[in-house]
């Protein structure tokens, strides 16, 4: 079922309440169940008294949340997650285009790799592809996303200090370059290097041959529930229906707002950037932008980015925009007003970093 099509099942389950999946911190993979929500319906025939507010007994009572929702995207599911979750490094290059899974993902987070090319590290829990990709190789800022989020790591090759990481902290991790070509192939349809790919249930089968641990010690986001239809936008919140992030050397990313679906499109260089077997347009419940540090540390333009912050950003959901302050806690980069946790909306988030004193733009 298209991630939108659970986003609207999701916000008919949620409206009227907040997720209580704040556990930052929590040791374990799994989402407490919800309280119930008192569901009683008025006496038949029992009509509300004439004039001022209905009582409160007899107004509409929401539905009760879901018992069981996926940790890193919200939406609902049969049982309880404990599974860890996989984390792909994914070419952005022009010939990598379009890729193949991206619109699968709980969280996918865009960061400029050396020269001027963006990189994606797209992470699965709540769905398994058959096919991501291209895949390419790691650095050390996207080793960190993927040991803070306790996941296994599928890359193919690495930077030194990427490996030595990886290395000294004995993370779960999958190269293709050394050693575990077997859970990767090569489209012949695309050139080399543009065409190397991975299955989230192959790496998974892949982590059951290596012995890695199964169970997941991650962090849970937070959750708001989608505002009601027709309420108004908070008032710290600013309409904002488009957002353009100029990357460098063409790498111009945009959103547009699909209020239809309560969604942002995401376009590259002002063209849909689509799933190459779904033709979907790839799309984010909340796009959080950070504002952060780069420098770049050798010849080859590598670069060392500050992903743990506190930093300046935007968080985009609903048409909406929302000045914050970003931080990595509890191996998550969580989004802060007025020193306050913002909860993201179920569904997929995309998280743009973007060095400091980038320029994206809002209307």
């Amino acid at each position: 079922m298209p991630r939108h099509n659970w986003l609207k099942l999701a916000s008919a389950a949620i409206v009227g309440g907040t997720l209580a999946l704040a556990a930052a911190g929590c040791s374990k993979g799994g989402v407490p169940e919800a309280v119930p929500v008192r569901s009683e319906s008025p006496p038949a025939g029992d009509p509300a008294p004439s004039g001022g507010d209905a009582h409160p007994s007899r107004q509409p009572v929401p539905a009760p949340a879901p018992a069981h929702v996926y940790p890193l995207t919200g939406l609902p599911a049969e049982s309880e997650t404990k599974r860890r979750p996989i984390l792909v490094m994914v070419e952005n290059s022009p010939q990598a285009r379009p890729q193949t899974g991206l619109d699968e993902a709980d969280i996918v987070y865009e960061i400029l790799a050396e020269g001027e090319i963006t990189r994606f590290a797209a992470v699965y829990q709540s769905a398994s592809p058959q096919t991501i990709g291209p895949v390419r190789s790691i650095r050390p800022y996207f080793v960190e996303l993927g040991d803070g989020l306790d996941a296994l790591i599928v890359h193919a090759g690495w930077s030194q200090e990427a490996m030595n990481m990886i290395a000294e902290r004995k993370l779960a991790h999958f190269d293709q370059v050394y050693g575990d070509g077997s859970y990767y192939w090569r489209d012949p349809k695309r050139k080399m290097p543009h065409n190397l790919y991975t299955g989230a249930e192959l790496i998974r089968k892949g982590a059951e041959a290596k012995r890695f641990r199964a169970d997941w010690n991650g962090p849970i986001a937070t959750f708001a529930a989608p505002p009601a239809k027709g309420a108004p936008a908070s008032p710290d919140a600013a309409a904002a229906v488009k957002a353009t992030i100029p990357y460098l050397h063409g790498y111009t990313v945009s959103y547009e707002y699909d209020a239809a679906n309560g969604v942002y499109l995401r376009s590259m260089n002002g063209e849909p950037h689509v799933d190459a077997e779904s033709g979907r347009t790839l799309s984010a419940a909340n796009v959080i932008i950070c504002y952060a540090e780069h420098r770049v540390v050798d010849k080859e333009g590598r670069r060392d980015v500050d992903l743990f912050g506190p930093g300046k950003g935007a968080l985009l959901q609903g048409g909406t925009k929302r000045d914050i302050v970003w931080e990595r806690k509890d191996g998550l980069i969580r989004a802060y007003e007025g020193g306050k946790e913002l909860g993201w909306l179920p569904g997929q988030t995309w998280v743009q970093i973007v060095p400091t004193g980038g320029a994206a733009t809002f209307e």
